[in-house]
């Protein structure tokens, strides 16, 4: 593993994390569709494109 798949890493572990602390921190009291659904598909997202960016060069390495 070399130092970009571990910050790649570690950004996917931050945004884990605040997809558990943010709706239960601020948003516990939005009952609305906007609340924690909301957030959790858009660090999905992030999510996502972290995993392109990290793995986009695996096959290259030899």
């Amino acid at each position: 593993m070399n130092q970009k798949e571990k910050i790649w890493g570690l950004v996917i572990l931050i945004i884990v994390f605040l997809g558990y602390f943010i709706p239960y921190a601020f948003l516990s009291n939005v009952t609305k569709w906007y609340g924690s659904f909301l957030i959790w598909s858009i660090l999905a997202i992030i999510v996502i494109i972290a995993n392109y960016f990290l793995s986009k060069n695996w096959g290259d390495e030899e």
